[in-house]
């Protein structure tokens, strides 16, 4: 499953790690994790980062690197806030056809049908981008019902 560069993850202190959906990815070479607020970030110019209203991803993005947001909607927001400055960082966001299959309990959400888990949004970026997807599912337990429910 080797990407161009690694995948970077900012995931929060406080994230729940018994429902994140990203368990098992931690040891693998293809994504480095940090943790907010604690970390210090590296450059992230030329990362993208995704958004729900920002330009769609493509694969003609397929030449950056991919910066993911891991935690609740609440906590992305600051998480997001905290990068906004940052110089040269792409914006995407994924296709509004693309469906959900987490069974999210949250208000935060602004749009949760398009309010996908942090996998999902890996799963797609990588699909839409062109890179190896093999095994990112592997530990989702919603890794049926999301690949049927938005036919992939």
């Amino acid at each position: 499953m080797q990407s161009f560069l690694p995948t970077l993850v900012l995931r929060h202190r406080r994230e729940n790690l018994k429902k994140c959906t990203l368990r098992g990815l931690e040891g693998h070479p293809d994504f480095r994790f940090f943790t907010y607020p604690q970390s210090v970030l590296p450059d992230l110019r030329g990362y993208i980062v995704l958004a729900l209203d920002a330009p769609p991803l493509g694969p003609e993005d397929a030449h950056a690197r991919l910066f993911i947001v891991d935690g609740t909607w609440r906590y992305a927001k600051a998480m997001l806030k905290s990068i906004e400055n940052q110089q040269g960082i792409l914006w995407r966001s994924l296709p509004a056809h693309f469906r959900t299959a987490y069974p999210r309990r949250q208000a935060d959400c602004p749009d949760p049908d398009r309010g996908l888990a942090s996998i999902e949004a890996i799963y797609l970026a990588y699909h839409i981008l062109g890179w190896d997807v093999t095994g990112l599912l592997d530990n989702y337990h919603w890794k049926n019902q999301f690949l049927e429910i938005n036919g992939l």
